[in-house]
């Protein structure tokens, strides 16, 4: 039996909720750091197979994703993956910018890019790591820029091809004073055992 198959609506429940707390800390370590009214509400979890990320990740034009290891209890990989224009936008609310004044990801675009990240994924991580309690740690974000088709490729950040699940998590960003809502993936790639401990400790919460 797949793995995927043995996550049963009970599990997909619990990892939702997961989800929505994971939002709630990104809010608020986003109003934060960039002093404006932040909200990132999660419509949607998807739970499938690496191969089907570029599914999951909207292929219109290229796309931004922040990398990072997960250390500690739990072993895997943690993406951000979003198109170049929120990115953009996303920049431009970080560096406390008029809304358009990005125009190129260049070296300190790039910086607060990767912060970026690093506070999406922490807020994940240390939600994930409360409900299962367990210690996980998110190494040093890196970032690659590539077509949205080849962010399904496992040789892009140095994964290893084969059965390998993926929880994809829907976020939309609300600024209070951007236009429109701005959207991004967030990408949990967990080695095997450490699927098999994330099941377990569902199971006995």
């Amino acid at each position: 039996m797949g793995p995927t198959k043995e996550f049963k609506a009970r599990e997909l429940d619990a990892l939702r909720e997961v989800a929505n707390i994971g939002a709630g800390h990104a809010a608020t370590a986003l109003s934060q750091l960039t002093q404006r009214k932040v909200m990132v509400r999660v419509p949607e979890i998807h739970l499938g197979r690496f191969e089907d990320i570029p599914g999951l990740v909207p292929p219109d034009g290229q796309t931004t994703a922040v990398v990072m290891n997960v250390f500690g209890d739990l072993t895997g990989r943690v993406l951000l993956v979003l198109t170049h224009s929120v990115a953009k936008r996303l920049i431009d609310c970080f560096m406390g910018q008029p809304l358009g004044t990005t125009a190129t990801l260049g070296e300190m675009e790039q910086s607060a890019l990767k912060e970026t990240g690093n506070i999406l994924g922490g807020a994940y991580l240390n939600a994930l790591s409360e409900f299962l309690g367990m210690m996980l740690l998110p190494s040093v974000p890196l970032l690659t820029l590539d077509l949205a088709g080849a962010v399904g490729n496992p040789g892009a950040f140095n994964l290893p091809d084969g059965d390998r699940l993926v929880f994809c998590i829907e976020n939309m960003f609300e600024v209070n004073d951007s236009v429109g809502d701005m959207g991004g993936e967030f990408l949990f790639l967990p080695d095997a055992p450490a699927l098999m401990a994330i099941l377990q400790a569902i199971r006995l919460a």
